[in-house]
This record gives C-alpha cells, structure tokens and sequence, in this order.
C-alpha cells in the first residue's frame, strides 16, 4: 500500500492518529530488539523478568513510545500536507528545514518532560528533577551512537523521515538535480538517509555543546 494512503489529511483523525501508532510500534520493535540482541547480557537479564523487565517495559511505554508517536505525527503530518497541497513559490526543500527543526525540538523536550515526569511519579533519578535533568543532554549526546536506549527511539523515527523526505526531493529544485543523477529512485532515497543523517547529527551537536556548557560550571 502507498503511503499516502495511510496518511491523507483528508482522512478522519482518529484513523490518521492510529495510523501513526502502529507504524511507531512497527518501527520500534526492531529496533528495540536489535538493541536488546546487541547489549551483552541484558536480553537474558530481561528473560528472567522481575523488577528489571518491568522497568524496561515502563520506560519503552512511557517514553520510547511517547517520543516516537510524537516525532513521527509530525512528520507524517507533513507528508500529508505535501500531497495535498502545492508548496507554492518556495522549493520543497523548506519543508525539511521545518521537519527538522520541529524534530529536534520534540526529541529533546519531550525528553525533558518526561525525564521530570519520571523523576515525580516513579522516583526515578532518586526522585530528584535535577538529576533528571542533568542526564537528558548526556544521555542524547550518545544516542547517535546506539549507546542508550535513546538511540533505540532515535532510530525508530526514521520510518516517517524517509517517505517524507524522498517526497521533498522528488519535488525539489534544490535536490532533485542531484537526486536525478543517479539511477532510478536510489539518489532520493540516499539523499533522504543524509538527510536524516543531518537530524542526527544536530540532535548530537546540541546536546554535547550543552554537556560542555553544564561541564564549564
């Protein structure tokens, strides 16, 4: 089935919001899975259930799901509104500066929040919400590099970044040149893994650079 329709902005809300979900729990799970398989000793640790399996399950389902749901909405919802409308007179490309900066800024504050969230309800982080705090920019510095669970929902948007961005490159002045000089469709779909590549790396450079700061007091 084509992507757009599983997301139209002419559908109802409700099916656009569930369809939303379940690409977010389709995109998880393998992920998930894959960071489980390649942490030594934690897929048998979770086999044996206890207090570790429930608070693996409790972080997936209150922040994992949470930050994926939300990263993907918004692009989803940029995608839709990319085949229901024209762009007009500016290059598709400003769309991905929009998805871009609109990603960056729910990963990062979405973690805060629930990071605080966590601190409160659960006695996380010693219950304590500068602790809290104190980790989130750590813990994102590292996600790129697949060293925390972070990186599992980091990787898991990735699943609405691809349709959307090969959307804008195909549309684009600006990528499409560039796009078109490789065979087929396979420019688009590279520019759109760089494309995201460049998400990732912002996401990276953001939260070292307040790491740095946080070190400087």
């Amino acid at each position: 089935m084509r992507m757009h329709r599983l997301f139209s902005l002419e559908m109802p809300f409700v099916r656009f919001v569930r369809n939303v979900a379940l690409m977010s729990i389709a995109s998880l799970a393998p992920v998930l899975g894959l960071y489980v398989a390649l942490s030594p000793g934690f897929g048998a640790m979770l086999l044996n259930g206890g207090p570790a399996l429930s608070r693996f399950l409790r972080q997936v389902i209150t922040n994992g799901l949470p930050v994926v749901f939300v990263v993907n909405y918004i692009s989803f919802f940029l995608f839709a509104w990319m085949n229901a409308w024209q762009t007009g007179k500016r290059d598709a490309a400003f769309v991905v500066l929009i998805d871009v900066s609109a990603r960056l800024a729910a990963f990062v504050l979405l973690h805060v929040l629930i990071y605080v969230l966590s601190a409160d309800w659960f006695g996380s982080f010693g219950g304590s919400r500068m602790t809290a705090l104190s980790v989130v920019a750590p813990t994102l510095a590292r996600s790129a590099l697949f060293d925390n669970i972070s990186g599992v929902y980091l990787y898991a948007t990735l699943v609405s970044a691809l349709p959307l961005y090969v959307a804008v490159i195909e549309r684009s002045v600006l990528f499409g040149g560039l796009a078109r000089s490789f065979p087929g469709r396979s420019g688009s779909f590279l520019l759109a893994f760089a494309l995201f590549a460049v998400f990732v790396l912002l996401l990276t450079g953001v939260a070292s650079t307040i790491v740095n700061f946080m070190s400087l007091k």
